[in-house]
C-alpha cells in the first residue's frame, strides 16, 4: 500500500522556469508562487542561487526572495550547487531550507556545476555540517539518479553508495531526481526500497520528469516504496539546461488528480492549480504539457 498522506513540493518557480525561453518578470514569478500558496502548496522551491550567466532565468533570486509573502505554514526552498550559492541563500534571510544538488555521475557533475562526484560529496558534507551547526535545514538531491545523458546507466550500487555518503553528513532529507526522465516504476521502487533499508528514518523525496511518459507511474512507485514527498511543477513545465532533451516535470495537477482518485491526502486544491496552470500557459505563450489542463477534472465540477 502507498503512503496515506504525502507532501507535494511545488517546483515550478525554479525547476519549471529555468529552462523556458520566456523569462518571467520578478512580479510574474511572485504571482506564480502566490498561486501555488493559494492552491494549498506548503513547500515551494522558489529559485536557485546559481550564476546568472549560466541560468539567466534565475538572475533575480535575491529580488524575488525579498518579495516573498510570509504565509503561515509555507516553507520556501532555494536550490544551490556550491558553497557560494549556500551563502547567497542564507544572506536573503527569507528561505527556510537549502536544497543541494549532487550528481550521480562525474560527467554530468562537471557540466552542471564543475564538480565530479567525489568533490561534490565533499562540498555537500561541509555545507550540511554548517547547516547542522547553525540549525538551518539542508536537504540534498542526487541528480541523474536513474540515468545520465552522458554516461548512460546509473547502477543501483553506485547510487546507494553516494546516498549513504551524503546521509552520513546529516541532511534533513534525501531525494532522487530522474533528471532526464528515463526511469521506470520497477527501477524506482527498487531504488527507494533499497534506500529505506540503507538509510533508516531519513525522509525521502522523489523528483520525476515525464520525458518518456513514465513520470506519474514512477511517482506512484515511489509512494509504494515509502517516499513521503513528491516534487511536481504546475503545468508540467521544466527541464535542465545542462541535460539534453530533459523535458518537463510531472504536472502538479496531474499528480494531485492521481492522489485524489487514490484517496491519498495531500492538502492541495485541484481547481486552483488548474487556474494557475492556465494563467502560466498564457504567460509562456505556448501549450503546456499538463494532461489535466487539456482533459479537465473528472468527475466534472458542477456549474
Amino acid at each position: 500500500m502507498p503512503q496515506q498522506s504525502v507532501t507535494v513540493m511545488e517546483v515550478s518557480p525554479r525547476d519549471g522556469l529555468q529552462n523556458e525561453d520566456v523569462i518571467l518578470s520578478t512580479e510574474q514569478k511572485l504571482e506564480l508562487v502566490e498561486g501555488a500558496i493559494a492552491a494549498g502548496c506548503r513547500r515551494i522551491e522558489v529559485t536557485s542561487f546559481v550564476h546568472p550567466t549560466r541560468v539567466p532565468q534565475m538572475a533575480d533570486a535575491e529580488d524575488l526572495c525579498a518579495m516573498l509573502p510570509e504565509a503561515e505554514g509555507v516553507r520556501y526552498t532555494g536550490l544551490i550547487l556550491n558553497e557560494r550559492g549556500y551563502q547567497r541563500l542564507r544572506d536573503t534571510k527569507r528561505i527556510h531550507e537549502a536544497g543541494l544538488v549532487i550528481p550521480a555521475t562525474d560527467t554530468f557533475g562537471l557540466k552542471n556545476q564543475g564538480l565530479d562526484v567525489d568533490s561534490a560529496v565533499a562540498m555537500a558534507a561541509e555545507v550540511i555540517q554548517d547547516g547542522v551547526d547553525s540549525n538551518f535545514p539542508v536537504q540534498v538531491t542526487i541528480a541523474v539518479a536513474f540515468g545520465c545523458p552522458f554516461e548512460g546507466e546509473v547502477y543501483l550500487e553506485q547510487l546507494v553508495n553516494i546516498a549513504e555518503r551524503l546521509a552520513a553528513a546529516g541532511p534533513v532529507e534525501l531525494a532522487l531526481a530522474d533528471t532526464i526522465g528515463v526511469a521506470v516504476p520497477t527501477q524506482v521502487r527498487q531504488a527507494f526500497s533499497q534506500l529505506k533499508d540503507s538509510l533508516g528514518e531519513l525522509p525521502l523525496r522523489a523528483h520525476f520528469h515525464d520525458t518518456r511518459n513514465t513520470g506519474i507511474a514512477n511517482a506512484y512507485a515511489s509512494l509504494l516504496a515509502g517516499v513521503t514527498v513528491l516534487d511536481a511543477s504546475i503545468g508540467g513545465i521544466g527541464g535542465c539546461p545542462f541535460a539534453p532533451n530533459a523535458s518537463g516535470n510531472i504536472a502538479t495537477e496531474d499528480l494531485v488528480y492521481m492522489l485524489n482518485r487514490g484517496g491519498i491526502e495531500h492538502g492541495v486544491e485541484l481547481t486552483s492549480l488548474l487556474e494557475t496552470a492556465a494563467w502560466l500557459q498564457e504567460v509562456l505563450s505556448k501549450p503546456l504539457p499538463s494532461m489535466l489542463l487539456k482533459a479537465g477534472i473528472f468527475p466534472p465540477v458542477s456549474a
